[in-house]
């Protein structure tokens, strides 16, 4: 049995909003358990305080704790070094500029866990996956928090058109066709990376989690194909006949 400190517990001490103005940490402790004494390294979009350089760095210090063995990353469009210390370290920049998430990528080295809890801008999410996506590990994590912004105006969300494109929660719904693509019977379709690359979405209150991995799972439907069209005709009207006939002894 593990005694250590829960994330909530976490949480809680390092008073990061994470437990309390939502209810997250329940969340990432189920995807993230597994990979609490792995040598993991952690970037998280957003280190919090504003403009004021020591404010924030609450939750980066909360995953310094929880994950004794890893390396903890942070980004923020003002300068958060204060924060720095022998486990974490922040990098100043747009969640949105590819040059610069590029490059922080690069000095990581090797990204197992982004966490999205940035500007919430609708756009700003969506952009920020689609470069980043790309660049976590082969079998990474990718988590967005506050996804209810998909229904505030103020950040380029709808609460009256639900099916608007351009909301980041549609975005995430959009995509997990992605998981399914080995199924489209379109000789036209050309799968995206994120089909090849997506293996599992999971959903809750505000919040998505997109586990990368191969999606390499072939599809049975060539199977099904193949009996059906090598039924006899006559057959299929005998089965008919005898599904009808046990049927009707039935009522």
């Amino acid at each position: 049995m593990d005694d250590r400190p829960t994330l909530t517990d976490l949480a809680i001490q390092h008073q990061t909003d994470k437990w309390g103005s939502h209810y997250y940490t329940p969340h990432y402790e189920h995807h993230f358990k597994h990979l609490r004494d792995e040598p993991i390294n952690l970037l998280e979009i957003g280190v919090g305080g504003y403009q004021d350089p020591h404010a924030g760095g609450n939750s980066l210090r909360m995953w310094r704790d929880f994950f004794p063995r890893g390396q903890i990353y942070g980004i923020d469009i003002c300068d958060k070094s204060p924060h720095d210390d022998d486990r974490i370290k922040t990098f100043q920049g747009s969640q949105v500029d590819a040059r610069f998430l590029s490059q922080v990528a690069e000095e990581i080295g090797r990204i197992d866990i982004v966490v999205d809890d940035g500007s919430h801008v609708n756009w700003h999410v969506v952009k920020t996956f689609e470069i980043l996506y790309p660049l976590l590990s082969e079998n990474g994590i990718y988590a967005i928090e506050d996804l209810q912004t998909s229904y505030f105006h103020d950040f380029g969300g709808h609460s009256f058109n639900l099916k608007r494109v351009k909301t980041a929660m549609n975005y995430f719904k959009h995509l997990t066709d992605s998981l399914n693509f080995m199924e489209c019977d379109n000789p036209f379709y050309r799968p995206t990376y994120f089909n090849e690359h997506t293996i599992a979405m999971h959903f809750y209150h505000s919040m998505v989690f997109i586990q990368k991995g191969a999606n390499r799972e072939q599809s049975n439907y060539g199977r099904i194909r193949e009996i059906r069209h090598a039924a006899r005709p006559l057959d299929v009207l005998k089965a008919g006949v005898k599904w009808l006939w046990a049927w009707k002894r039935l009522i």
